[in-house]
């Protein structure tokens, strides 16, 4: 895979992607994190219709998708239905419809960049379950009510620990430490997947002129070790995830010696 041709930045978790700004939205207290009115409810059924109809068949077209590991999904179903966090590396516009996919009928929201959300795609990012982060303190503590209630209900919650997408990139970035916080303060367990690429069938090489092909691997839960203190779980949790994502996508020397982003430091 020729990686050079992507403009990856120097820290591995910037965005490399301009969004341009459509919708001038306030992340504020104000505003509905996870909107729960009828006619919202009623917008995102209509679209989950027409992902299940067209979009995720397409995704075999597009991406040469395949899943791995929906066992996991079965085994754990009961502590699943009580709330979980997932993570996955973020390497294409379409993988969280990937992921989507992969654990229906499960539903889940994620965390979204906010340029994501007042971009043009902005109403479909939320459709599908785009929580923006915000940038303020009042608006910070309304959105961790909606994750509080969210969770405490038995939610599903996705989040990119990786910090943003970088495009068909082969490795796993370090991990930020939000992950394993989110997960031992609901004192859920988190799901680890990634995905992984292998060479296309010679249809896609030759007639969609497509030389990689998608593989989603689903793994098995984790737990914080309660054994330690809170900001030793989070570090030994963090560690775990990484390490599985990376085992996951059959990756066994990683390039990066950081397993987690401190800022924008990559080499701790």
């Amino acid at each position: 895979m020729n990686i050079k041709k992507y403009p990856y930045p120097e820290y591995t978790d910037m965005h490399y992607i301009e969004k341009k700004k459509k919708y001038d939205i306030n992340f504020d207290e104000k505003y509905q994190y996870i909107d729960n009115s009828f006619g919202f409810k009623f917008k995102r059924l209509f679209v989950r219709l027409g992902l299940t109809l067209i979009v995720f068949p397409f995704t075999r077209i597009k991406l040469g998708l395949k899943i791995e590991g929906k066992k996991n999904l079965k085994k754990n179903k009961k502590i699943i239905n009580n709330g979980i966090i997932s993570c996955c590396n973020h390497v294409h516009m379409w993988d969280y419809i990937c992921i989507m996919k992969a654990i229906r009928p499960h539903k889940s929201y994620f965390l979204s960049w906010p340029d994501n959300v007042t971009g043009d795609s902005g109403p479909l990012v939320r459709l599908v379950g785009g929580i923006p982060i915000p940038t303020s303190i009042k608006g910070t503590r309304k959105y961790n009510e909606y994750l509080d209630k969210l969770m405490n209900d038995g939610g599903w919650l996705h989040i990119y620990p990786e910090g943003s997408m970088w495009e068909f990139y082969p490795y796993i970035r370090p991990f930020k430490r939000g992950l394993s916080y989110m997960a031992i303060k609901y004192n859920k367990p988190i799901l680890p997947m990634t995905i992984k690429y292998r060479k296309a069938s010679f249809l896609r090489r030759h007639i969609l002129r497509r030389d990689w092909s998608f593989t989603l691997v689903i793994g098995d839960l984790l737990y914080p070790n309660n054994k330690l203190d809170k900001h030793e779980q989070e570090i030994d949790l963090t560690k775990r995830c990484h390490e599985e994502v990376c085992k996951l996508a059959d990756i066994n020397n990683n390039i990066y010696d950081a397993i987690y982003n401190n800022s924008k430091r990559i080499d701790i």
